[in-house]
Formats: C-alpha cells, sequence, structure tokens
C-alpha cells in the first residue's frame, strides 16, 4: 500500500512538472512572437529602410501590408489559445461540464475567421 501511494505521489508530481512546463514554454514561446511581431510593425512601417537594407532582411521582417499583419496576430492568439488550453488540461484545471467546451468552440471559431481572413478576394490577380 505505501508502495502505491508513493507511485501516486510521484505520477502526480510528474503531472504538475509537466503542466509547468507547459505553462513556462506557453510564455516564452508567446514572447518570441510577440518579438517577432513588433520588428515586423518596426521595420514594416516605422522605419525607413533603402531597398538595399530590405533585401538584407530576413523574409519575416518585410510584412507585405496590414492584411499580413492581422493574419499574423490571429494566428498567435489561435496558437496562444490551443495552447493555454492543453496547458489547463494537463494540470486538470479543465471542468467536465459543458462551461470547458466554450475554450475549444472558440478556438474553433477563431481558425474559421483566420481561414475566411487568408482566402483571397474574387477578383484578386494573385488567387492562384
Amino acid at each position: 500500500m505505501l508502495r502505491f501511494a508513493l507511485s501516486l505521489r510521484f505520477i502526480l508530481l510528474i503531472e504538475g512538472a509537466i503542466a509547468q512546463v507547459m505553462g513556462g514554454t506557453d510564455v516564452f514561446l508567446f514572447g518570441i512572437v510577440l518579438v517577432i511581431f513588433a520588428y515586423n510593425i518596426d521595420f514594416g512601417f516605422v522605419f525607413e529602410l533603402g531597398e538595399g537594407e530590405k533585401e538584407r532582411l530576413p523574409g519575416w521582417m518585410r510584412p507585405a501590408g496590414m492584411h499580413q499583419l492581422k493574419t499574423m496576430l490571429v494566428g498567435v492568439i489561435l496558437v496562444y489559445l490551443v495552447v493555454d488550453f492543453a496547458t489547463d488540461w494537463a494540470e486538470g484545471a479543465a471542468v467536465e461540464s459543458w462551461v470547458a467546451l466554450v475554450k475549444p468552440i472558440s478556438i474553433l471559431l477563431i481558425a474559421g475567421a483566420l481561414r475566411l481572413l487568408a482566402m483571397p478576394k474574387p477578383g484578386d490577380a494573385n488567387a492562384h
């Protein structure tokens, strides 16, 4: 019985550690994405760079326009919600009722909105 209690305690400690690592990774990745988003805004709209300087920048630092930034921001929010839901589920904080379905349903709705945002307009030349 003592061995079972110790192994159960060990399993619960591991699950708690996994949830903490997932939460820390979530915060770290969200910080990186915010830095990338800030660079996109800075080098796309704030600083005036010459053509040679723009060519030396990586592709992720050269936004094509506001539509690309909006799409990226919605994608970031979507990834954050998915990771947050997975972290809640790993921690056991997800309540087993209909209220627990609110976050996954909102993730699906935002993913659908992102899909509609990314679709080209009917008369667009770059529709292919």
